[in-house]
């Protein structure tokens, strides 16, 4: 139940940025109930908004208003979307090219639909069984999981070890004192005591060797005597690894805008020397294409949750993203195929290599601070 309630805030929550994000352009309000002066500024109203300072001229002043507002914003975005996804899926070079010409009032604006679709993906995806991380018991893998366990199999087999050297001991003991004792039953229990002894003997130096799990950290690194900082947040993780996994989901969502700026620069080596393109062209066809791949991952992560194969997901989720940076590019840049096909070749290979692993380094260390 509190799951719901949160994804239906962050879907809101969405709607209302995005709608912040994307000023009107093009939208008109009822003639009614309009003032004849702007009631910001105070200049003549000579039509639906001011020339101003741009405010519009008819102002809401009932609870009813606000909550339409909020509908507004979640479900119609003015009307614009229901232009704006249509394309962004099946023709989306020629939304990009379009939005960059000018046409601005017939579609959402590429940063008010991508804080939509990303507020909307982590609403809707984080409450999907088999997309979480769990407990974050992984977290407590590796070293120091690895020294723990060794540690208690050795304490386990010297255990054993000492009874051992006890029972043959004392069978020992009791033979000799037999009045009529067996020279070869002493002798075997003589070997097996020595045996024993000389295991006894190896485990507890074994043990000795052994660090104990306090003094080492997450994937090895030593903790108690350091003073790193990565090494201190390394064992707050490991202590409190549900709070870092929160830390990382609230951070991948709030600065998931980071992927702009950081992309940027990697499609532009795409074009170096093209003083067509600006970096202007390159944010709104990155703002769209990562706006297109949130979609995407709530519509698998949908999918999958209703029983589709996790092999289609994983061939779709291999295919779809190349096919449709593919199109965008070739529409955004009006290239042709083989032009298109080596710059796509490129940018993938520049995302997997270069752009997830900054903004997954951008994380983890939001995450540790």
């Amino acid at each position: 139940m509190a799951d719901g309630i949160e994804a239906s805030a962050d879907i809101v929550t969405g709607g209302l940025f995005g709608r912040a994000a994307e000023k009107g352009a093009g939208e008109t309000h009822a003639a009614h109930d309009h003032p004849t002066a702007c009631l910001n500024c105070g200049t003549q109203l000579i039509g639906s908004h001011c020339h101003a300072c741009g405010q519009a001229g008819h102002v809401h002043r009932t609870a009813g208003a606000i909550l339409h507002d909020i509908g507004h914003a979640v479900f119609h975005f003015e009307g614009k979307a229901w232009r704006t996804f249509p394309m962004l899926v099946t023709r989306p070079g020629d939304l990009t090219r379009r939005y960059i010409d000018g046409e601005r009032a017939r579609f959402v604006s590429p940063l008010a639909i991508f804080l939509f679709t990303v507020f909307l993906m982590f609403a809707i995806v984080a409450n999907l069984p088999g997309w979480g991380f769990g407990d974050g018991d992984f977290l407590k893998s590796g070293i120091t999981g690895g020294m723990a366990e060794a540690r208690a199999k050795l304490t386990e087999e010297r255990v054993r070890a000492d009874a051992q050297v006890a029972n043959y001991t004392r069978e020992l003991a009791e033979e000799r004192r037999d009045p009529d004792p067996d020279a070869k039953r002493i002798t075997r229990l003589e070997k097996r005591l020595t045996v024993a002894s000389k295991a006894r003997s190896d485990l507890a130096e074994a043990e000795r060797m052994l660090p104990v799990p306090s003094t080492f950290d997450v994937a090895g690194a030593p903790s108690a005597s350091s003073t790193n900082w990565l090494d201190a947040k390394f064992r707050q993780a490991k202590e409190n690894p549900k709070l870092l996994l929160y830390k990382l989901k609230t951070s991948a969502y709030k600065y998931s805008w980071a992927l702009i700026p950081i992309s940027i620069p990697f499609l532009w080596l795409l074009f170096p020397f093209n003083r067509r393109l600006g970096l202007y062209d390159h944010a709104v066809f990155t703002t769209y294409s990562l706006t297109f791949m949130s979609l995407l991952t709530i519509v698998l992560a949908v999918l999958r949750a209703l029983g589709l194969p996790i092999l289609v997901v994983i061939t779709a989720a291999l295919i779809i993203p190349p096919f449709h940076i593919y199109r965008q590019l070739k529409g955004t840049y009006m290239l042709g195929r083989t032009s298109a096909l080596i710059r796509t070749g490129l940018l993938v290979t520049l995302i997997h290599s270069a752009i997830i692993p900054a903004f997954a380094l951008i994380l983890l260390y939001l995450g540790l601070a």
